[in-house]
């Protein structure tokens, strides 16, 4: 496999100018292997991430922010692939530095718990996914301003968790908030609108309401047409 570098002339620069241990590079390849993982090229992030890691546990150590950060992606890079018994160790080991060196209620400390609770809902794991996204909504609430579209991240979660279970009278104010935020934040066109509608709909289904539900489908089918994107698609 060719040398990281080789993937990107400016990390190429950075290395040589700064040298291959320098954290500048070690950012480099972080924001590489994202953008690899984001384009579903899983086996070219993966190196990126644990190359990055070795850098910044060298440079800044293994209990820093930073070290912490890159740790989260790689963890998300795993649970992307659905490898979870990867993940999992690695998101709590992040949250672990966070909380210790940022504070228990820190955003970044809501994030994770965010995003671990997000594994669990796709292990089926419904317990445990609602204590991480209830544990990262009352962090964010406490932490940002009350409209703040990072709220709404953690609200949504649980709306469509409590959707799975069948808990729909749970769902429905969960999900009339983050409506509420995201429209405000980032318009009405926004996919991350549409993704709301989405979840919104099948509860108004769920509870025999399917005019309404239909509207909101189509609302957000529209949404999803204006932005290029199918009906159906992953957001």
């Amino acid at each position: 496999m060719a040398h990281p570098s080789s993937y990107h002339p400016a990390l190429a620069i950075d290395e040589q100018t700064s040298g291959s241990g320098d954290p500048d590079v070690a950012n480099g390849l972080n924001d590489l292997a994202l953008l690899y993982d984001d384009q579903g090229r899983f086996a070219e992030a993966e190196p990126l991430f644990k190359r990055s890691l070795t850098i910044t546990e060298n440079a800044d150590g293994s209990d820093s922010n930073e070290f912490a950060t890159i740790l989260n992606n790689l963890a998300l890079l795993y649970d992307d692939q659905a490898k979870y018994a990867k993940a999992e160790p690695m998101y709590k080991h992040s949250l672990a530095i966070w909380e210790k060196t940022l504070g228990p209620d820190h955003p970044a400390v809501a994030a994770g718990h965010n995003n671990l609770g997000t594994m669990y809902y796709k292990e089926g794991h419904y317990q445990e996914a609602e204590a991480q996204y209830k544990r990262a909504l009352a962090i964010s609430e406490k932490t940002l301003a009350p409209n703040h579209l990072d709220i709404a991240e953690p609200i949504d979660n649980l709306a469509q968790l409590y959707c799975k279970e069948g808990k729909y009278v749970q769902a429905e104010p969960l999900l009339k908030r983050s409506l509420e935020m995201r429209q405000k934040a980032l318009g009405p066109n926004h996919p991350k609108v549409a993704k709301t509608l989405r979840v919104y709909a099948e509860v108004l289904r769920k509870t025999y309401r399917a005019t309404e539900a239909k509207k909101f489908e189509e609302r957000a089918d529209a949404i999803l047409a204006r932005s290029g994107l199918k009906p159906g698609a992953p957001l």
